[in-house]
């Protein structure tokens, strides 16, 4: 996948494995690669805060 880096490249602290087996990358990770991806990440520091709309 273009503009994914490979594990081969990754930083120890740059990500974990979920319980289930997922690489999960961290907000080092993201913070480093410097944009948001709009992949909802658990990590994300550029996540756009969602707003509540009171009915």
């Amino acid at each position: 996948m273009k503009g994914f880096s490979k594990i081969s490249e990754l930083e120890k602290e740059d990500y974990y494995y979920s319980k289930e087996g997922y690489i999960v990358f961290t907000e080092k990770y993201h913070i480093k690669r410097g944009y948001c991806c709009d992949s909802n990440c658990r990590h994300c520091p550029f996540r756009k805060k969602i707003k509540k709309i009171k009915k």
